[in-house]
């Protein structure tokens, strides 16, 4: 069954039936509660400050604000906002009941080259309990030379989520100069492969960046990546089925023209994913524009769910 009611895809239904209490209460907040709903997940990552640096907010200098990014993600109806220790601690009591909160567990600045990237955690799951979290994130880094590190910490969130309930949302990046040889962290054969690792690590909701077509980069990723034929729109349905009955969530990255940003949306919908995680691509726009094009994206997800049959 797909209607509207259980969700955008079979796996949801199923993914929320194999959960415990906790978790299935949080995702079901997340997915029919708020934001858009009918089963759909809008999420507003807010963590770049860290990842990237102030950089990020001078195309809109009002963002540099927490409290602009908050209280877009309230007023506009989104289904969550992700951010640190440091913002959720600061800035979320203020907008505690109005929109769903996501904390993310781990972070890395931008300054070392990200060759041997490892984000550590600097938060856990008992503080996202405290804080009314409905769920926590945590970036794997999958390819990099620390990748066993990285496992063994994503052991234990993993299992302090099982025990307190709380839905694990996995930033799956490719990264690592293995993943640069193979056609690169973009690659189709990256992001489907960082979607099936996150799903078997115990990821509860997997955030993937669009995987890109490139026919020279491709050459160097293996079969049966590397022998063409692929468009984008099949790339990420195979991404989104790598991720079993993890749901799929696309990160928007950089940002895109609008028209772009759009057409993406409705690949990873129709795909049968859940919805976007897009930061820069919405608060780096003036207010009015910010809550323009967020009513553009909620427009493509629900037409894009009831199209589903």
């Amino acid at each position: 069954m797909r209607s509207m009611e259980v969700g955008t895809q079979v796996e949801q239904k199923s993914l929320l039936a194999t959960l415990a209490p906790g978790k299935r209460t949080r995702l079901r907040r997340l997915l029919f509660e708020f934001g858009p709903g009918h089963g759909t997940l809008l999420f507003l990552p807010i963590d770049q400050g860290i990842e990237h640096g102030p950089r990020d907010f001078f195309p809109n200098p009002a963002s540099k604000d927490p409290e602009y990014q908050f209280r877009l993600a309230a007023e506009a109806g989104y289904s969550a906002i992700a951010c640190e220790i440091g913002l959720a601690t600061k800035y979320y009591p203020d907008f505690a009941g109005q929109v769903p909160l996501i904390l993310k567990l781990n972070s890395k600045t931008d300054v070392p080259p990200s060759g041997d990237a490892l984000s550590t955690c600097n938060a856990n799951v008992e503080d996202a309990v405290r804080l009314g979290a409905d769920a926590v994130g945590y970036t794997l880094y999958v390819g990099s030379p620390r990748q066993d590190d990285d496992l063994v910490q994503l052991g234990g969130v993993r299992r302090d989520c099982d025990r307190f309930g709380m839905p694990l949302i996995i930033w799956a990046y490719p990264r690592g100069s293995a993943i640069d040889q193979k056609g690169g962290r973009d690659s189709f054969y990256a992001i489907d492969y960082s979607a099936r690792v996150a799903m078997e690590m115990g990821a509860d909701v997997v955030k993937l960046n669009m995987p890109k077509i490139d026919a020279e980069k491709d050459k160097d990723s293996p079969a049966p990546y590397n022998e063409g034929g692929f468009t984008q729109e099949d790339a990420i349905r195979h991404c989104v089925a790598s991720a079993g009955r993890s749901l799929v969530v696309l990160s928007g990255g950089s940002k895109v023209d609008d028209d772009r940003l759009l057409e993406q949306t409705r690949f990873v919908l129709e795909a049968g994913g859940s919805g976007v995680i897009y930061g820069r691509n919405v608060w780096q726009r003036e207010w009015s524009a910010a809550l323009e094009i967020i009513e553009q994206i909620k427009e493509i997800m629900l037409s894009s769910v009831s199209r589903i049959p």
